[in-house]
């Protein structure tokens, strides 16, 4: 009987049980190649979907707050690792790579009206699809505080399957584009420049190199970006805008990492050290497995009933950076493994980063920069727009 229970209970040991499996499976399966291309830790999420759909009931509560968790370990190692060059990188094309972040936010936004009026939708339903469609959990939980609001039309729980059929899909989606994106544009990742120049990859990576206490400076960083991320920002509508969880982390991160080596606070040996790697890589398990164990039942449901919202986020997803990738590459001769952070990053799409770190060379920090360069800006325009979108329903 314990056992039985152990499997089908909703407990802390079930709980963390199914989270284990649910890693250990996926990045056994990552593992697979066809044509050399795989999906890497990206299977951790859809093990989890497996598992959820094929009756494993866990408790919300407890998933979310795996899942919030992991996302923060993963932007704080993110943040750490490219902080050192993250300023410096902006100066020769952070600007150029928001501005192009920025279109890509506006053609979502526009593919999503477009969709509303043509497919005779509800916009505050396609709400939903649209922050599943660009993996954004802050936009939605955003969107469904929106729309409790006196007059504003909509329901948490329809916004909530919206995301829910889009999500996984969307995952998939993003790295399809990384993918597509090699053939259309040409490109031969064997001659591939692994950095945009010397100089630019040492930029504040020279400072002297020295042992610290690993576990203080990290939550010290969490507790400052979560207090940041809960700062309401007005933007003259119902509601304020925030950075969230996994936003103002992200920012603190980037600065630590930037001014810790700048003042000789602490080495590269820390940014750059096997103890953040490790943080990284626990931390985008534990998310996608925890979005993976709570999305599968619903995912399930809501296709059988709702089949063409799968079909909307998909053109929701692919369409805008298929669009601005290729005039990134093809125009503004943007590096690949740059551009396939960007993409991750103009989607708040921690999965696409992970694949893009599974295509790039070892020790080739440009996914990372790309990622991080237009992150901040993008999550804060990702929640504005979803409640933008419900506002205006």
């Amino acid at each position: 009987m314990w056992f039985t229970n152990l499997f089908t209970g909703s407990g802390v040991a079930s709980t963390v049980l199914m989270l284990a499996i649910s890693i250990f499976a996926g990045l056994l399966l990552g593992k697979i190649k066809v044509k050399g291309v795989t999906l890497g830790i990206t299977w951790v999420l859809f093990v989890g979907i497996a598992l959820s759909a094929c009756g494993v009931s866990l408790n919300d509560e407890m998933l979310h707050i795996v899942k919030e968790f992991g996302l923060i370990l993963f932007v704080t190692g993110v943040g750490l690792q490219v902080g050192p060059g993250f300023f410096s990188s902006f100066k020769k094309g952070g600007l150029s790579m928001n501005v192009m972040a920025l279109v890509n936010v506006a053609l979502g936004v526009g593919i999503t009206v477009l969709i509303t009026h043509f497919a005779d939708q509800e916009l505050s339903d396609m709400a939903g699809v649209y922050t599943g469609a660009i993996t954004n959990t802050p936009g939605l939980s955003a969107a469904q505080e929106a729309v409790k609001a006196p007059g504003v039309a909509g329901d948490p729980g329809t916004l909530a399957a919206g995301y829910a059929v889009a999500y996984p899909l969307a995952v998939v989606g993003m790295i399809v584009t990384c993918i597509l994106l090699r053939p259309l544009c040409r490109i031969d990742l064997k001659n591939e420049p692994t950095t945009v120049a010397t100089a630019d990859a040492n930029t504040g990576l020279s400072g002297k190199k020295k042992g610290g206490i690993l576990l203080i400076p990290i939550f010290v960083i969490i507790a400052l970006g979560i207090v940041l991320g809960q700062i309401p920002i007005p933007v003259g509508m119902k509601a304020p805008v925030k950075l969230g969880l996994a936003g103002g982390p992200l920012v603190v991160a980037l600065v630590a990492g930037w001014l810790g080596v700048k003042k000789g606070w602490f080495g590269t040996d820390f940014t750059d050290g096997q103890g953040i790697h490790m943080l990284r890589e626990v931390g985008i398990a534990l998310f996608l497995a925890g979005v993976g164990l709570g999305a599968g039942g619903k995912f399930v449901d809501t296709v059988q009933v709702h089949y063409m919202w799968v079909v909307y986020g998909i053109i929701i997803t692919m369409v805008p950076p298929l669009l601005v990738g290729l005039f990134g590459r093809l125009v503004l001769k943007m590096n690949y493994y740059t551009l396939m952070g960007f993409i991750g990053g103009s989607h708040t799409d921690p999965p696409t980063l992970a694949f893009a770190n599974t295509v790039a060379p070892e020790g080739c920090k440009l996914p990372n920069t790309g990622y991080a360069t237009v992150y901040p800006l993008t999550m804060f325009l990702r929640i504005f727009t979803a409640q933008l979108l419900v506002l205006m329903a």
